[in-house]
């Protein structure tokens, strides 16, 4: 049954679900109603408050766009939307990680390390997607088939950026038609290839949100891929096994000696390194080196060698910088850190690190042009990254065919990401809150700092007006790793958008759960200081982040 949109907004169903204020009951009745010739609804249902989602809500599914590519394969923007019983007239986009290709809860985890606190429990609508294709739609690819997609022009292209500005328009009408009112304020949350998503969508559809939370973005994606293949070969040159180039006590290792460094940097000696940049000239990674009086307790030359290659960054054969380099910081000690880079226990993977498995399949079939197919077997995907040539390969994110007619850069960064402005982001009176681990293995914190420099000098030095970026130091790959990692930037974006209160320092303290963290770091509070502050120590208890001043 399809309906007109006049004829779905003047719906009022019977039936629905107790304490439900809303036009459209939660029932299959509904669905119906809420189909339209844009969209299909392919599930309704009640949920009753429970312990996993904390409020009873209305969970839809359905799909919009299908299309079937040019590789034969049937594609589509499936997504779920929730919707609570009671309200607040707001709405959340949830932007997925990875390369995405599966609808992801749509509870809308607001990327602290307490991940119970969601907008769904807050009272938000939030819409979820697979951003347009099936991860699984390949089995017979392996562990390359969740990156084949790349195959179809417009399955990259619903990936990078159309998939956002395909469905946030419906998504949003099915939200106002099943409450029968409007959506006050809207906001993107995603971190990763989710952080990513929210960046290209305020170039690309600035008046469709009034705030953004951009968590550890992936904002230049091609090149930050390019780097996997410089890890790889860099690793796989110490001993000829990624997998044991260096051992967790190397690590360790590492991350005391930066440690010993610049621990007291910030004007305290406590675990914590307060002042990256500081940082960067205080440590110097040959100090770990062995020689001949020292055979144990360093690292060789060859480790050493790595390290210092992988931190300056991929370049070609004449030196031109090809993404970009990494700070030091101790969190290259993180489990975190070894996933991504070095080792996973996960044996159909052959244990190889994340890098070598997804970062490789999406290298070639995603992120050059035009995709090469490659098998998905962990010895196959490692050999395409030992293979990848920087001189000749790296220059495919940026080539162009007939049949893809968009680069992986042109489709997966905001179109500014070289020279950004958010112009009518900023002048539609649009607020964005960024933040970043400095020890992230997988995006170059050093790449998202100096595309905030960029936005600062593009705007007068003014781009704390409408965007504040926070570094957290020790952090890896989002929430988690040797650092406080509890903490609630999505609040202080809600107060910036509704009451124009500017955040500035952000209240963080340790996750219980969070091993790593609570061995390093015991209980303690500190402030995350807003780009380019420096959480510095006043004098006072050193637990307490009152004892710390934000200073320039």
């Amino acid at each position: 049954m399809k309906l007109t949109k006049t004829l779905i907004t003047g719906l009022c169903l019977a039936g629905s679900a107790p304490a439900f204020a809303a036009s459209l009951a939660c029932t299959d009745n509904s669905a119906a109603a809420l189909d339209t010739a844009d969209l299909t609804v392919t599930g309704i249902e009640f949920v009753a408050n429970s312990e996993t989602f904390g409020i009873e809500h209305c969970h839809i599914t359905g799909a919009t766009h299908a299309h079937t590519g040019v590789d034969g394969n049937d594609y589509a923007i499936n997504f779920e939307l929730r919707l609570p019983s009671q309200w607040n007239q707001r709405f959340v986009h949830q932007f997925n990680g990875g390369n995405d290709g599966s609808v992801v809860p749509a509870v809308g985890e607001l990327k602290g390390g307490d991940e119970s606190d969601t907008a769904l429990r807050r009272g938000y609508a939030v819409v979820s997607s697979d951003a347009g294709h099936s991860g699984d739609a390949n089995p017979e690819a392996g562990l390359a088939g969740g990156a084949r997609f790349g195959f179809d022009p417009e399955a990259r292209r619903d990936y990078g950026y159309s998939a956002v500005s395909k469905l946030d328009p419906l998504a949003k009408a099915m939200v106002e038609r099943f409450y029968d009112d409007t959506i006050e304020y809207a906001y993107g949350v995603g971190g990763s290839n989710g952080g990513r998503h929210a960046l290209v969508a305020a170039t690309r559809m600035p008046e469709a949100f009034d705030g953004f939370l951009v968590g550890y973005p992936g904002l230049n994606l091609p090149r930050a891929a390019v780097q996997h293949a410089w890890d790889i070969q860099a690793f796989k040159a110490i001993n000829g096994d990624v997998r044991t180039a260096y051992s967790r006590d190397d690590l360790t290792r590492v991350a005391d000696g930066i440690l010993a460094a610049c621990d007291d940097l910030d004007g305290l000696e406590d675990g914590y390194i307060g002042d990256t940049d500081a940082c960067q000239t205080a440590f110097n990674i040959e100090s770990l080196q062995c020689d001949a009086a020292m055979a144990e307790g360093c690292l060789s030359a060859a480790q050493v060698a790595a390290l210092k290659a992988i931190h300056a960054g991929p370049t070609n054969s004449q030196g031109v910088p090809l993404y970009s380099d990494w700070p030091w910081d101790s969190g290259i000690g993180s489990g975190d850190w070894r996933f991504w880079k070095l080792e996973t226990p996960i044996p159909p993977w052959n244990n190889q690190p994340l890098i070598g498995v997804m970062g490789a399949a999406s290298l070639a079939q995603l992120f050059t042009t035009p995709p090469t197919e490659v098998a998905g077997t962990p010895q196959a995907l490692e050999q395409y990254l030992l293979d990848f040539d920087f001189d000749s390969d790296a220059p495919k994110i940026y080539a162009t065919t007939e049949r893809y007619s968009e680069s992986a850069m042109d489709y997966m960064t905001p179109p500014d990401s070289e020279n950004p402005m958010l112009t009518d982001f900023q002048a539609q009176g649009g607020k964005m809150v960024i933040f970043h681990g400095v020890s992230d293995p997988v995006f170059s914190v050093n790449d998202t700092t100096n595309w905030y420099q960029k936005l600062d000098a593009n705007n007068n030095d003014q781009a704390e007006d409408f965007a504040r970026y926070y570094r957290v130091p020790g952090m890896p790959h989002g929430a988690g790793g040797p650092t406080v990692d509890d903490f609630d930037f999505f609040t202080a974006l809600v107060d910036w958008v509704e009451q124009d209160n500017a955040p500035e320092d952000i209240i963080a303290s340790v996750m219980p759960g969070n091993e790593e963290a609570v061995a390093r770091l015991g209980d303690v509070e500190r402030k995350l200081c807003p780009y380019p502050q420096v959480a510095r120590y006043q004098g006072g208890r050193a637990s307490s982040a009152a004892s710390f001043a934000c200073q320039e």
